[in-house]
């Protein structure tokens, strides 16, 4: 069977971490390099519900998209929630790695696992990473276009119905009737990104995240550009409809959809670099979104 080495070895093929954000710091975080490697889990949080079931299934690796140490740290005992959970790992013999930034721009990474759920042709990163050890375009977020132009609400209702199901819904900005083709999908965190969005050209950012400022300032700013456009005068781009629209959606449910695509990629690049095969990897099905209720009235 493989050991620990070997996967890390895969898993930073598939998705190098030279493809992170400065300030991330995926990788692999709790293991032994010498461990073996038999049973894959795959989760998109590391929170202590996922490490309690995959420690009490004997896995070997647990795989998280979002990291479970965001900041340095200088202790890890059981006085804190991260304290503990490496415990439970280390005395599992379970090891976590975390793709995070460098997995989102990724080929079949956590964007182009969103991007193609939602039936995105024509696909291009958002901001492209000049890689020459790949013939494949990486880069955070996919830019590209539906078969055939639908309304925002038809649309909105395609991006919900690829989505695991969460309390917090999915909310649309910009009229509903608006037809729209050309698609930027940001899986995350995303209202930062607005000026690199606008200058695409799209009709409508699908992210996730979207504060109360930024998302009104951005279609204030899209509504009075294309007044100016129905009055003849060339500014932004598109036609007299505000752009882009907005679709956001629950963090960990976009971020999820990537995990179809590790589950079964991870493995075939294990067997192929080491000739060893492991156990069919499982999800953890844990619903890891924070927020329980959902009240609108």
């Amino acid at each position: 069977m493989p050991l620990l080495h070997q996967v890390v070895d895969v898993l930073e093929t598939l998705y190098p971490l030279r493809y992170a954000q400065d300030w991330d710091a995926p990788g692999l975080v709790v293991g032994d390099l010498l461990d073996p490697v038999r049973r894959i889990a795959f989760a998109t949080d590391p929170t202590m519900a996922v490490i309690r079931q995959v420690v009490n299934e004997d896995c070997d690796l647990l795989i998280c998209h979002h990291p479970l140490l965001f900041r340095p740290v200088h202790e890890v005992a059981g006085e804190d929630i991260h304290g503990r959970i490496i415990t439970l790992l280390s005395r599992a013999h379970c090891a976590l790695w975390v793709g995070h930034t460098n997995a989102d721009s990724a080929y079949r990474g956590v964007a182009q696992a969103a991007a193609d759920a939602f039936g995105l042709t024509r696909q291009r990163p958002l901001t492209p990473i000049d890689d020459p050890l790949t013939v494949h375009k990486v880069g955070l977020g996919r830019v590209g276009e539906l078969r055939e132009p639908v309304s925002l609400e038809v649309f909105a209702h395609t991006v919900a119905d690829a989505l695991p199901h969460t309390e917090l819904g999915v909310q649309v900005a910009g009229p509903l009737d608006a037809m729209v083709k050309s698609v930027c999908v940001l899986p995350g965190a995303g209202d930062s990104m607005f000026d690199e969005v606008r200058d695409s050209g799209v009709d409508v950012y699908v992210t996730s995240d979207l504060r109360h400022h930024p998302a009104t300032d951005a279609m204030e700013r899209a509504r009075y550009e294309a007044s100016l456009r129905a009055h003849g005068i060339e500014i932004g781009r598109g036609d007299d409809q505000p752009r882009p629209l907005l679709i956001n959606t629950p963090h960990s449910a976009i971020e999820s959809l990537w995990l179809n695509y590790a589950m079964e990629d991870v493995p075939q690049a294990i067997e192929r670099a080491t000739g060893e095969s492991v156990q069919r990897p499982r999800p953890i099905a844990i619903n890891t979104d924070p927020w329980t209720l959902s009240i609108q009235e």
